[in-house]
């Protein structure tokens, strides 16, 4: 049974999968893992760029958005994203780095967060 967490997290995920759904992206992977390295949460593209997103959803909005992502889960989010392309041999891409925030209805996208 999964936790209120988990589920908040799920339904974050799926919300921010939607809006770059609407926005003509592609989901490209949810929940991809590198073996016990870590996750990423997101993968999107459009053409020949891919957004690597990383959503927090949050009960409130007291802790912000981007703060979230320590410069140690940025290094994380790049090497889990390298081992991604790698994997899925796209050739030559532009990438992207996003956070997305959830909290109940309210979507904060932040293109290009680090």
């Amino acid at each position: 049974m999964a936790t209120a967490r988990q589920a908040r997290g799920a339904y974050g995920e799926r919300r921010a999968a939607q809006w770059y759904e609407r926005q003509g992206f592609r989901v490209l992977a949810r929940n991809w893992r590198a073996g016990r390295h870590g996750e990423l949460d997101l993968v999107v593209g459009l053409d020949r760029l891919v957004v690597f997103c990383e959503v927090k959803a949050r009960a409130t909005d007291a802790f912000g958005v981007t703060e979230s992502v320590t410069p140690q889960k940025q290094a994380r989010i790049r090497r889990l994203a390298a081992a991604f392309l790698e994997e899925a041999q796209l050739g030559p891409v532009n990438v992207r780095f996003d956070v997305v925030g959830v909290t109940g209805a309210r979507l904060d996208v932040v293109e290009a967060a680090f």
